[in-house]
């Protein structure tokens, strides 16, 4: 008999649970995806530290901590992978624009700003409104930029 899993739901149950871990060992889950891939389902958590890189110790305390937890609340096989961002992380989430400020991002535009023509910027997110946008510290001419969310294609932190 082939059991139907809801996806949404398990999230729902385990967001609380894998958020409140992080926060035990001062990180953040910026990405929590449950999803299937080749009949298998997978679990990953993508964590995130203000003070710090992520390390594999980092990626172990939380797995173990969630483990047991886990396989109360999915009722599937399932593949647990936690791990950092990465160092040039598209962002996936509007949170992320609050999370990453202060980091240096690459800036993609859906049309480009008056008086300008490219589309794509690179320099510091200073601040981010969920109402209304960014604003840009852009590196190449020092000129601070304010970004209209709706004008906002992609974004992802950005590396020298």
């Amino acid at each position: 008999m082939r059991q139907e899993i809801n996806r949404i739901e398990i999230l729902e149950k385990i967001t609380p649970l894998i958020e409140n871990t992080a926060m035990r060992f001062n990180l953040i889950p910026i990405e929590i995806d449950f999803s299937k891939e080749n009949h298998r389902w997978f679990l990953r958590i993508y964590l995130y530290s203000k003070e710090r890189d992520i390390t594999l110790d980092d990626c172990e305390n939380v797995t173990r901590s969630l483990e047991n937890f886990l396989d109360e609340l999915i009722p599937v096989k399932y593949y647990l992978e936690v791990s950092s961002p990465g160092l040039e992380r598209k962002f996936k989430s509007e949170k992320e624009f609050i999370i990453f400020t202060g980091r240096r991002i690459s800036l993609k535009l859906k049309e480009p700003l008056e008086g300008e023509t490219e589309k794509i910027f690179k320099g510091e997110l200073v601040d981010y409104d969920m109402n209304e946008g960014l604003t840009f510290f852009r590196f190449d001419d020092g000129q601070e930029l304010h970004i209209p969310k709706s004008n906002i294609q992609s974004a992802k932190l950005y590396i020298d």
